[in-house]
C-alpha cells in the first residue's frame, strides 16, 4: 500500500519536473526537452499513474485514486498534443493554443475540486499537490492569452508539485524501509491509518465513479469553448482529449464491474461511445472538407437507452439518475441537428453537461472520504419502495454472485445487450457507397458493437458463462470486421467470393451457438437466431443478392430482441420479484434433473454454510471444501459409508491413498499413548500448516470410527495426517470430527484450485461445494515421511508449498 502511493506521488513529481524544465527553457530557441520527447515521456508517466491509482484503489478508497487517474488522463491527452505539435501537425501557435486550452481549463477545475475535497477531508498533502497542478494549468491557460505572464510562473507551480510530491514519497519510502522507525512529518503512515480508522470507513461503493464523472467534463469543455468563442474551431487538435477521455472511461467501466457497480459501469460505457463518435467527427475533415452526416434513428434509440438506464439508476441513486438524464437531452439535440457535434444546439447542452458533471463530481469526491455523506437520495427511494409490495430493490453481498458462487466482476450483460441494440440500429442507416466514411456509423458499430461487446464477453467468461461469452466475443469480432470493411471504405463497391466464405464461417459458428442456446433459455435462443438473420443479410450483400429492405428488417428485429434482453438484465440486477422472463430452455439434456444440479454451492464466508456442510458430512455425504492449499474432497470418519463413497467417486489409485485431517491434537488425545514422544512433539511443532506427516499405522486409527472403510485410508503400513492452516476447514472439523481427505479431482489430473472446478471435475458425485473462490496457493502440501523419525531420519514423498529447509 505504501509503495503504490509512492509510485503515484513519484510519478506526479517526475511529470511536474519535466514540465518545469520545459517551461523554464521554452523562451530559448532550442528547448531542453523537445515537444515530441516530452509528449512521449508524459504518456509513459500517465500509464504509471493509472497503474498506481488502480492498485491503490483495490485496498483502500482514497483521493489518491482520483488524483492519479485524473492526472493520468490529463497527461495522456497533453502528451499526444505535444507529439502532434512536435511533428508539425499543429503548425501555428493558434492551433496549438486552441488544442490545449479546453483540456487545461477542464483539469484546472477538476484538480481544484480534488484539492478542495482534500482539504475538507484531511488529505492536506494530496490537496496541496492537486492545488499546485491546478494552479500550473491555470497559469498555462493565462500564458496562451497574455504575454505579460511568463512561463516561469507555470514552471514555479510545477516545481512546487515536484517538491511536495517528492517529499511525501520520500517519507513513505523511508517509513517502509525502516519499518516505521523513521517518519518524516506529515508522512507517518501509522498516524494516517489511525486517523482513517478513527473516522471509520468513509469509502464509497465505487471509488472510480468520481474520476469517471470528471472525464465527462472534458469533451463538454471542448464544445463549450467553441460555443463561447474561446477557441476558433473544432479540429484535429481536440481529438486527443476526446479519445483519451473515451479510452479512460472504458477502463473505468471495467474497474466499475470489478467493484460490482453495474449501472455506473454501463453509464460510463455509454458516455465513452459518445466521446469516440465526437473524435471521429472532428477527425473526418482531414479526408473531406465537409462535416459528416449523423444517423438520426440511431441517436433516438441511444436517448431511449440512456433514459431507461437513468430510470433504473434513480432507484439506487436519484441524483445520479437525474444527472444522466442530461445525456438524454444531449442525444436528442444531436438527433435534431444535421451538423451533429458542430451545431450550436448540442454545444449548448454540452454546457449543461459540464456544469452538471462538475457538481456531481464534487459530491462523489466528497463522499469518498467524508464521514458525513452528502445524501444522494437513496434513503428516500428505499423508504418509498418499502411501501410497495410490487417493487423491491435487490441488495446484499450475493447481489452479483454467479451460479457457482464466485467472480471478481459483476455481470456485464446489460451493457452488452445495449451495444447490440446500438450496433443494429446504426446499420439501418444507408450510407453513400461512394463515400462510406461520410456517415457516422463506424463509432457505433466498431466501438459499441465491437470493443464494448468484446469487453462484455470477457467479463462473462470471467463469471463462468461459457456460452454467453463465446457468443458475445464472436458477435463482437463480426461487428468489427463488417463495420470496418463496409463502412470504413475497405469494402468499396466490389464484392468477392472470399468475403462470402468468411461470412459463411461465422454463420457456422453461430449455428452451434443457436443450438446450444436451446438448452439455456428462450430469450437467448431468439437473440442468437435473430443475429443469424443479420449474418444472412451480410452474406446476401456479399453475393449481390440482397433484397430491398431485408437488411433493415433483420437489424430491427435483432435490435428489438436485444432491447428486451437489455430490459430483462436491468430488472434482474436491480429489482426482486419484478423481472422480465427470459423463458425456460427449449430443450433439456435429460428429464432427470431438468437442467439443474443437486449439488449445493454454499459461500464459505457464511458460518451457516459451514454448518450446512457439517450436517451433510454427518449424514454420510461428501463435499468439496477450500483449504490452505488446493480444494479437497472430504468425508467424515464417523461415516464409513461416506469414506467408501469418496473412494469410489475419486477412482482412487493405490499409490495415492486418502489421508486424515484433524482440527487439533486433542482429537488424538485418547490415543496419545500409542505415539512416541518425539513424533507427538514433532506434530505439535509442525501443525497447523500445509505439512502432511506420514506416520506408522497403528491401533490409534481404530479410535476414529472408520471401521472397515479404514482400508481406503493410507497404506497397510502408514497413514498421512495433518492439521490444515485454514480457519474454515478447522472449524468444519470441530463440528464433524476427524475427516478423510483426498484431492478434488480424478486421479492423475491437475489439482483443483477453484470451486468452479470441483463440480466440473467430479459432477454429481459430490453432494455440496463450499465456495471460497480461488485457492490461496496453487501448490499442494508438503508430504513428509515420519515412519522412521525415532531413528533420526525423515524423508519427503512430495515437496510442496513448504520447502525442505523449513521442515
Amino acid at each position: 500500500e505504501s509503495l503504490h502511493s509512492c509510485i503515484g506521488l513519484l510519478g506526479i513529481s517526475a511529470g511536474s519536473l519535466l514540465l518545469a524544465v520545459h517551461f523554464y527553457s521554452s523562451p530559448q530557441a532550442a528547448p531542453l526537452i523537445p515537444s515530441t520527447a516530452l509528449g512521449v515521456l508524459l504518456l509513459i508517466l500517465s500509464a504509471l499513474l493509472a497503474y498506481a491509482g488502480i492498485r491503490r484503489s483495490l485496498s483502500n478508497a482514497s483521493l489518491l485514486v482520483s488524483l492519479c487517474l485524473t492526472l493520468s488522463a490529463f497527461w495522456c491527452g497533453y502528451g499526444v498534443i505535444l507529439i502532434l505539435a512536435g511533428q508539425g501537425v499543429l503548425a501555428t501557435p493558434g492551433d496549438f493554443r486552441d488544442a490545449l486550452v479546453p483540456g487545461l481549463a477542464t483539469f484546472t477545475l477538476a484538480l481544484l475540486l480534488v484539492a478542495v475535497v482534500g482539504f475538507l477531508c484531511g488529505e492536506p498533502i494530496l490537496a496541496l499537490v492537486a492545488a499546485a497542478v491546478s494552479l500550473a494549468s491555470a497559469h498555462e491557460v493565462a500564458l496562451h492569452y497574455s504575454s505579460s505572464l511568463g512561463p516561469s510562473a507555470v514552471a514555479c507551480s510545477h516545481l512546487i508539485v515536484c517538491l511536495v510530491g517528492g517529499y511525501f514519497a520520500l517519507g513513505r519510502i523511508l517509513y517502509f524501509l525502516s519499518q516505521g522507525r523513521v517518519a518524516l512529518p506529515g508522512a507517518d503512515l501509522a498516524e494516517k491509518k489511525a486517523h482513517e480508522q478513527s473516522r471509520g470507513n468513509g469509502g464509497s461503493t465505487n471509488p472510480f465513479a468520481a474520476p469517471g464523472l470528471l472525464l465527462n467534463m472534458l469533451p463538454a469543455c471542448v464544445f463549450c469553448c467553441r460555443l463561447l468563442g474561446v477557441t476558433h474551431q473544432l479540429f484535429l487538435g481536440h481529438v486527443p482529449w476526446l479519445w483519451a477521455a473515451g479510452t479512460y472511461q472504458i477502463g473505468i467501466c471495467v474497474l466499475s464491474y470489478r467493484v460490482m457497480d453495474v449501472l455506473m459501469a454501463t453509464a460510463f460505457g455509454f458516455t465513452s461511445i459518445l466521446k469516440f463518435a465526437a473524435g471521429y467527427c472532428l477527425l473526418y475533415p482531414i479526408w473531406q472538407p465537409e462535416e459528416p452526416a449523423f444517423p438520426t434513428p440511431f441517436l433516438v434509440v441511444f436517448s431511449i437507452l440512456f433514459a431507461v438506464l437513468a430510470l433504473f439508476l434513480s432507484l439506487q441513486s436519484p441524483v445520479d439518475g437525474l444527472y444522466f438524464l442530461v445525456f438524454v437531452a444531449y442525444c436528442i439535440a444531436l438527433a435534431c441537428s444535421p451538423r451533429g457535434f458542430f451545431a450550436g444546439g448540442p454545444q449548448g447542452v454540452a454546457v449543461a453537461i459540464f456544469v452538471a458533471s462538475t457538481l456531481i463530481t464534487l459530491i462523489h469526491l466528497y463522499n469518498v472520504r467524508a464521514r458525513v455523506k452528502i445524501p444522494m437520495g437513496r434513503g428516500a427511494v428505499k423508504a418509498l419502495l418499502a411501501r410497495s409490495s410490487f417493487l423491491k430493490l435487490r441488495e446484499g453481498p450475493d447481489l452479483h454472485a454467479p451460479y457457482l458462487g464466485y467472480s471478481k466482476y459483476a455481470d456485464a450483460e446489460v451493457l452488452t445487450y445495449a451495444c447490440s441494440v446500438l450496433a443494429s440500429f446504426a446499420l439501418t442507416t444507408q450510407g453513400d457507397p461512394q463515400a462510406p466514411l461520410a456517415t457516422v456509423i463506424i463509432p457505433w458499430v466498431v466501438v459499441a458493437g465491437g470493443i464494448l461487446k468484446l469487453l462484455g464477453g470477457s467479463v462473462a467468461f470471467a463469471r463462468g458463462k461459457t456460452l454467453e461469452s463465446s457468443a458475445f466475443i464472436l458477435y463482437a469480432v463480426l461487428w468489427v470486421i463488417w463495420g470496418l470493411t463496409r463502412y470504413g471504405g475497405l469494402y468499396g463497391t466490389n464484392r468477392s467470393f472470399h468475403t462470402a466464405v468468411g461470412i459463411v464461417a461465422f454463420m457456422l459458428f453461430n449455428s452451434f451457438i443457436v443450438f446450444c442456446s436451446l438448452f439455456l433459455n428462450m430469450a437467448w435462443f431468439f437473440y442468437s437466431l435473430t443475429f443469424m438473420l443479420i449474418a444472412v443479410s451480410f452474406l446476401l450483400d456479399a453475393i449481390h443478392a440482397l433484397p430491398a429492405g431485408y437488411d433493415t428488417a433483420a437489424t430491427l428485429i435483432f435490435g428489438l430482441v436485444s432491447f428486451y434482453c437489455f430490459l430483462a438484465a436491468l430488472c434482474s440486477i436491480t429489482l426482486e420479484g419484478c423481472c422480465l422472463p427470459m423463458g425456460r430452455p427449449v430443450m433439456q439434456l435429460s428429464s432427470a434433473g431438468a437442467g439443474t444440479t443437486k449439488c449445493l454451492h454454499l459461500p464459505a464466508r457464511k458460518a451457516s454454510s459451514v454448518k450446512r456442510i457439517a450436517d451433510i458430512l454427518r449424514s454420510g455425504g461428501t463435499c468439496g471444501i477450500p483449504t490452505d492449499t488446493v480444494y479437497v474432497l472430504v468425508a467424515a470418519c464417523s461415516r464409513p459409508d461416506a469414506v467408501e463413497k469418496a473412494h469410489r467417486s475419486k477412482r482412487q489409485a493405490q499409490d495415492r491413498p486418502m489421508s486424515l485431517w484433524i482440527s487439533s491434537l486433542k482429537q488424538l488425545e485418547p490415543a496419545k499413548h500409542l505415539f512416541t514422544p518425539l513424533l507427538w512433539d514433532f506434530m505439535e511443532a509442525a501443525w497447523p500448516s500445509p505439512i502432511s506427516l506420514v506416520i506408522p499405522r497403528g491401533e490409534w486409527v481404530d479410535f476414529l470410527g472408520m471401521k472397515d472403510s479404514a482400508k481406503y485410508v493410507g497404506t497397510p503400513q502408514s497413514v498421512a495426517i495433518r492439521i490444515p492452516d485454514c480457519s474454515v476447514t478447522t472449524h468444519l472439523i470441530d463440528l464433524v470430527g476427524p475427516i478423510v481427505v483426498t484431492s478434488a479431482n480424478p486421479t492423475g489430473e491437475a489439482d483443483t484450485t477453484h470451486h468452479n472446478q470441483v463440480y466440473a471435475k467430479l459432477g454429481d458425485k459430490v453432494d455440496a461445494v463450499l465456495c471460497g473462490g480461488p485457492s490461496p496457493e496453487n501448490i499442494a502440501s508438503t508430504v513428509v515421511d515420519c515412519t522412521k523419525i525415532d531413528s533420526g531420519n525423515i524423508g519427503f514423498f512430495r515437496v510442496g508449498i513448504i520447502p525442505k529447509s523449513q521442515v
